[in-house]
């Protein structure tokens, strides 16, 4: 029989080891919060080889003593749980096995001093051996250098991944970090250059775009909301980028609990939820929420990264963060990208060539216009006496690209319209607008798409499309028992949308109707579907997904098809519709319904300015 023993200290701190420092990064995101908790104004991140070569980490804080140093080296000991309410902690984190887990597979070097001290101290620890305590010399603060990761470990050595997927994963970390704590300035060092440069004492919005997008800034909206609660207020802060302003994966999607990031399902689903009529499925989001609750409402201790979270209301916080972000979108929703695309609008400031070089060969900003067009020197024939111009304008003009009608001039109210007062049309697709502060383009399709959709909605079609179809026999669903759970606790939500189901014995479900619109699906696919998103999401969005994607189709064949010829009078008819029509900014899969070149833009273009 097997003798149990007590393990060595190392060993021990190795095992630990595993569930911090998997890879360079989580050593980082823990070094770079205690920065944090130690009351640093600054950061300073130096990173060789992605971190497999050496971090460090250089903060500004409260440092400690040469006996404070020891006993951080010793596990589980913490000076941010002052006493046992754990489930009160304010800070990043408490872990109390961090630095000794780090040290033990690692050349850890750590080097304090206390503001009042005027003496710095080092401690350096080879892979858990102490190998120096000494006198050194550091301004106030703390400075941590990681060495030699899993050097005599190759076992977990071999398992790291390239410099570069280890810097990516490094550099996630201090954006995320940054983000969360704009008070405090943020330097990083990747080699011999300096990947980011942040001052402290920045507002979110400044914070956020400098480390995301620049972009996001002018294509996003800010949030600022707060509820009451039981234990205190609840609060909802940040920027969300508009529908039109998305990314083809959800890496851009930046959430925070009382000022701590995570990668929470819960949230993530609420976000998806949030979205779920602006964007196509293959596009997500780009936003960083900051969400704040009282600690009691919140538990943070269920993942030993503290990467995931627990909420004691789990639907409220969903319903508040979806009804936060469409409140906020809808604000903007009639907003679409705020510039045309670059790659655009470089074509639209292409030179052309000078004399007979342009004849030959036209730039591609012109070719579309002027290709094949016969460039020979046109016919002398006068048609009319006294107009020769007339004789060659049908040799020399090309034909109309676009086509406009006569219009009364503009009245200085009109101008003030947002999307102005429509001018003519272009390939019969682009309808071509003159506002007061500059041209306005607008995708008659796209646009249509989306009125029609609202229209529908408006008038209860949603509610008409969901309605159910009783199955002639009902459908038995055989599944595990944990997925008819799930399943089962979501029937009541399900039911809303006209997906009637009930529990059929331990390991199977009944299907006895379905949502009219879905009545030639296959009801075993359809809730395994729903079980995966319940096991994703937390909750059944595939659903009303199924439903939007109907009434989508359903607005997308009953609206005004590209190539159709308008007056100028269906034109602005269209415009004042879209000044009206929430979310009007986007169509239903997430494309701007229009762009708006500024008067300074189309000056620019003509050299003017």
């Amino acid at each position: 029989m097997p003798i149990i023993r007590r393990l060595p200290e190392t060993l021990v701190n190795r095992i630990a080891a595993g569930e911090v420092v998997e890879r360079p990064a989580a050593a980082l995101k823990e070094l770079v919060e205690n920065a944090i908790d130690a009351g640093a104004t600054r950061i300073a991140i130096k990173l060789v080889e992605g971190g497999l070569g050496s971090l460090e980490v250089t903060d500004d804080g409260c440092g400690m003593t040469p006996d404070e140093m020891a006993l951080a080296l010793e596990r589980h000991a913490t000076s941010k749980l002052p006493d046992e309410a754990i489930e009160q902690v304010a800070t990043l984190g408490f872990r109390g096995e961090a630095l000794p887990s780090i040290a033990s597979v690692s050349r850890f070097t750590l080097e304090s001093r206390p503001r009042a001290s005027e003496q710095a101290w080092r401690k350096v620890v080879d892979h858990g051996a102490i190998v120096a305590d000494e006198p050194a010399a550091l301004p106030p603060g703390t400075r941590v250098r990681v060495e030699q990761v899993f050097a005599k470990v190759p076992a977990r050595r071999k398992f790291l991944r390239t410099p570069r997927s280890e810097y990516a994963a490094c550099l996630d970390v201090v954006r995320r970090l940054a983000m969360a704590r704009p008070d405090i300035g943020f330097t990083l060092e990747h080699g011999e250059r300096r990947i980011l440069a942040l001052q402290p004492d920045e507002a979110i919005a400044d914070r956020v775009a400098q480390v995301v997008a620049r972009e996001l800034k002018d294509n996003g909206v800010a949030i600022e909301l707060e509820r009451p609660g039981e234990a205190g207020p609840i609060r909802l802060s940040g920027i969300a980028g508009l529908p039109t302003y998305n990314r083809g994966i959800a890496d851009h999607q930046y959430l925070f609990v009382n000022g701590r990031p995570v990668k929470d399902r819960l949230l993530t689903g609420a976000v998806r939820g949030a979205y779920a009529d602006m964007l196509a499925r293959d596009r997500h989001a780009v936003l960083a929420l900051f969400f704040d609750l009282p600690p009691e409402d919140v538990d943070v201790n269920v993942h030993p990264a503290k990467t995931e979270v627990r909420f004691r209301d789990a639907n409220a916080v969903r319903g508040f963060i979806v009804s936060g972000l469409r409140q906020a979108l809808a604000s903007e929703d009639r907003r679409s990208a705020q510039t045309p695309d670059r790659g655009a609008m470089a074509r639209w400031t292409s030179e052309p060539g000078q004399g007979e070089a342009m004849r030959d060969e036209p730039s591609p900003a012109l070719a579309s216009i002027f290709g094949g067009r016969d460039w020979s020197a046109p016919s002398r024939s006068v048609a009319e006496a006294g107009a020769p111009w007339r004789g060659v304008e049908n040799d020399t003009i090309a034909a109309p690209y676009g086509r406009a009608e006569e219009a009364a001039p503009i009245a200085e109210k009109d101008r003030d319209f947002p999307l102005g007062v429509a001018r003519g049309q272009v390939a019969n697709t682009y309808i071509v607008a003159e506002a007061k502060d500059g041209l306005v383009l607008v995708d008659q399709h796209a646009a249509h798409e989306r009125l029609v959709l609202e229209r529908l909605r408006a008038a209860g079609a949603e509610d008409a499309v969901s309605r159910s179809q009783a199955l002639l026999m009902p459908d038995v669903v055989e599944l595990d028992e944990t997925a008819c759970d799930r399943l089962e606790d979501a029937a009541d939500g399900l039911a809303r949308y006209g997906l009637v189901i009930e529990r059929f014995g331990p390991s199977a479900m009944l299907v006895r109707a379905v949502p009219h619109s879905l009545k030639q699906g296959d009801p075993e696919k359809l809730l395994r579907d729903i079980d995966d998103d319940l096991v994703k999401h937390g909750e059944a969005l595939l659903l009303g997904e199924k439903i939007d994607l109907v009434l989508a189709n359903m607005a997308c064949h009953g609206s005004v098809r590209a190539g159709r010829v308008m007056r100028v009078d269906e034109m602005n008819a269209l415009l004042r519709e879209m000044e009206r029509t929430p979310r009007s900014g986007q169509c239903n899969h997430g494309r701007p319904t229009w762009v708006k070149l500024s008067m300074e833009d189309v000056e620019k273009l003509f050299g003017r300015k």
